[in-house]
């Protein structure tokens, strides 16, 4: 591995916060450097501290640990991401016999310098208890390999001699800390601490030393790998998979379904990750026994569960149903044996648990890769990523011998810790987390409004436009996860690759809002040429882009929304304008007999009639005509309705936002036009 320590960007960093103390400054620095390495560190895993003198706001110098806080990603953190705990109450706890996880929280936050500072690492108390000045903790990828062999002792007394300590499996927390202080007194010359079936500490008293001292080690363990005389066992890639993903995707996403609130179904987002390595090891002889072993460091049972589900459907089935009947099986019987587990272990340890959902985090689909299932797109690239890196580790563990990590019963520990349960009670999804949402018309206007809408309760978008431009920076201003996509809603083979990559994003489609339109205007004996073009924008489109949603939507098995963005003038037509306003009435028709037909799958079909917005719907000369049509200024025209207020793109969109909501709601009109009786559905 290489050392990526520069002396020039460590002066940089003592430079751009030389307001700060350097120590808390070069800590910054050596903390990102680790959190970049994938083969390090995931995704808010590992640890750093320092310690050093913190000048209080009376002046007064204390002395301190900087220890990362709970929640901060290595790879971006800030100095204020490593919380100063003074060091005289965490060094008074050395003395203590005892102490319970939720005491020792309550002491670290008592123990913060700045009251309103992260809560620190559960491992504080670990690196206050070694006398260093910097401490580097990290699961990396080579070193698991090795404290997850069988004789993992023997084997790290080979390679690093007495420069190691090595330790036992014990829980993160004070009896860890209590075990750390005093392999370190029986082996005061160590610089560095071996965890098995954990990972690595080094320290030093230097941040540079510290850090080199890392990597230093983890190279040695990468050479020790590379040393072994097994040879890998040749396997054949040639794959020709019948079965597209985008066929299966939405089928898998079914069946990992929570359906015990059949009114509120809660599906996971999917995430696709396929490699030659990732192949490998699926299509690998011994994968049946390899992938059912367990995780490689306990704390990745949070992200990927104990085990992952190992599909063994055959692949080139030419019928997607026989697929899915086995897949089917085979998800009840993961559901089935991880309630085992929860029961038999609650048993085992006596203990009343709140049991997390028993379906699994990981998949692995022969041809397919690794796919991912979480509450979002976020949390289900780190399982990926996780497990991605778990191959690796699994495959350079037998290269090197066996594979030995946690035990069921040790990581049920993990899994079911009282500090992660509290974690998970805080945790709270907004209403549209796990929902896929597909929006046309989002670059601007009323599109725009409706994925921001939507965004705000956290749907997973796929927003669309004609202009690329348009609809990129439509989903850079979202936060979300957004796929901006480039159609023209007029050609069904965009329209169908555009559902597609929505399939291939977040494994399937939950919700259409069928938004994007053009105005045209005129009488219809000289506009029948209009009329054509205008159904296909204004009817054709829905028409195709519903139908195939509802092919997604039914094969996930659990329902869906469509909703179609209609107009005023579907019931209630402006004089010259009925190339805009036939098409729309006939979206109107459309919308009602989609909720006729589809309502037995639980697919619901709603339209909004907006009227009078301000959009480029009324752009190239059109709001003129409009007005000149109806003999009114523009304050009058955008105001003439009952409450005599203009509706936005906002009103619009909270009404599409409501609907989505209605779960007993099809095929009703939801006006927005501020007021026009006229207008009304009848």
């Amino acid at each position: 591995m290489r050392n990526r320590w520069s002396d020039h960007e460590a002066a940089q960093f003592i430079e751009r916060y030389r307001a700060l103390p350097e120590t808390l400054a070069l800590r910054t620095y050596t903390s990102q450097l680790i959190g970049c390495e994938g083969a390090l560190v995931l995704h808010g895993g590992g640890n750093t501290s320092a310690k050093g003198i913190y000048k209080n706001r009376l002046g007064h110098d204390i002395d301190v640990l900087w220890i990362k806080g709970s929640g901060w990603d290595l790879a971006t953190i800030e100095p204020q991401g490593h919380p100063a705990v003074k060091m005289r109450d965490l060094d008074a706890l050395r003395t203590l016999e005892k102490l319970g996880d939720e005491d020792m929280v309550s002491v670290l936050r008592a123990a913060l310098v700045e009251p309103d500072a992260p809560t620190p690492s559960i491992e504080a108390l670990v690196h206050a208890f070694i006398p260093h000045r910097f401490i580097d903790h990290t699961h990396a990828d080579a070193v698991l390999s090795l404290v997850n062999q069988p004789d993992a002792e023997k084997i790290c007394r080979a390679i690093y001699g007495k420069r190691f300590a090595v330790i036992p499996w014990i829980m993160p927390g004070f009896e860890l800390s209590k075990a750390a202080r005093k392999a370190l007194e029986e082996n005061p010359e160590a610089e560095g601490l071996l965890l098995l079936q954990h990972g690595i500490f080094t320290f030093a008293d230097s941040a540079k030393e510290s850090y080199t001292r890392m990597i230093a080690a983890i190279s040695e363990a990468e050479a020790y790998i590379e040393r072994s005389p097994v040879q890998p066992v040749e396997i054949d890639l040639n794959l020709s998979w019948a079965v597209k993903p985008e066929k299966v995707l939405p089928r898998l996403r079914g069946l990992l379904t929570d359906l015990s609130d059949p009114k509120h179904p809660r599906p996971p987002i999917l995430h696709v990750r396929s490699s030659e390595t990732i192949l490998r090891f699926i299509h690998h002889p011994q994968v049946s026994a390899w992938s059912q072993v367990g995780p490689a460091t306990p704390d990745h049972v949070i992200r990927t569960k104990p085990l992952p589900l190992l599909l063994q459907t055959p692949s080139r089935f030419a019928a997607l149903d026989s697929w899915q009947d086995s897949a089917k099986e085979q998800v009840e019987a993961y559901i089935a044996q991880y309630q085992r587990y929860f029961e038999d272990e609650c048993k085992a340890y006596a203990a009343q648990k709140t049991m997390l959902d028993p379906f699994p985090r990981v998949v692995l689909v022969p041809e397919l890769g690794i796919v991912a299932a979480a509450q979002n797109e976020p949390a289900a690239m780190v399982a990926a990523d996780i497990y991605e890196h778990s191959i690796q580790i699994i495959s350079d563990a037998f290269k090197v011998g066996a594979y030995q990590p946690l035990n069921l019963h040790q990581l049920f520990e993990m899994e079911y810790w009282s500090l992660e349960q509290a974690k998970l009670k805080k945790q709270v999804e907004k209403a549209f987390s796990r929902q896929v949402v597909l929006v046309t018309g989002a670059g601007s206007g009323i599109g725009f409004a409706i994925a921001q809408r939507f965004a705000r309760e956290g749907a997973h978008l796929v927003l669309v436009d004609i202009e690329e431009e348009r609809v990129l920076l439509a989903a850079a201003k979202l936060k979300t996860p957004a796929l901006a996509m480039v159609a023209d809603i007029t050609k069904p083979e965009d329209l169908r690759k555009v559902v597609q990559n929505a399939v291939l994003r977040f494994g399937g489609l939950d919700l259409l809002v069928s938004n994007a339109g053009k105005a045209y205007s005129g009488k219809l004996v000289d506009s029948r040429a209009q009329l054509r073009e205008s159904f296909e924008i204004n009817f054709f489109a829905h028409a195709e882009l519903a139908c195939a949603a509802i092919e997604i939507m039914e094969t996930q098995g659990y329902g869906g929304c469509l909703l179609f963005n209609a107009s005023k003038s579907a019931t209630a037509p402006g004089p010259d304008f009925g190339p805009y306003a036939i098409p729309k009435a006939a979206t109107l028709a459309l919308m009602r007999q989609l909720a006729l037909d589809y309502a037995s799958s639980g697919i619901r079909s709603n339209a909004v009639n907006a009227d009078r917005v301000r959009t480029q719907l009324f752009g190239e000369g059109l709001l003129q005509e409009r007005l000149k049509a109806r003999g009114l200024s523009e304050d009058q025209y955008f105001k003439g309705n009952l409450l005599r207020q203009e509706v936005l793109a906002e009103d619009v969109a909270e009404a599409f936002y409501h609907l989505a909501l209605s779960s007993k709601t099809t095929g009703a009109v939801l006006p927005v036009d501020g007021g026009n009786i006229g207008a009304a559905p009848r």
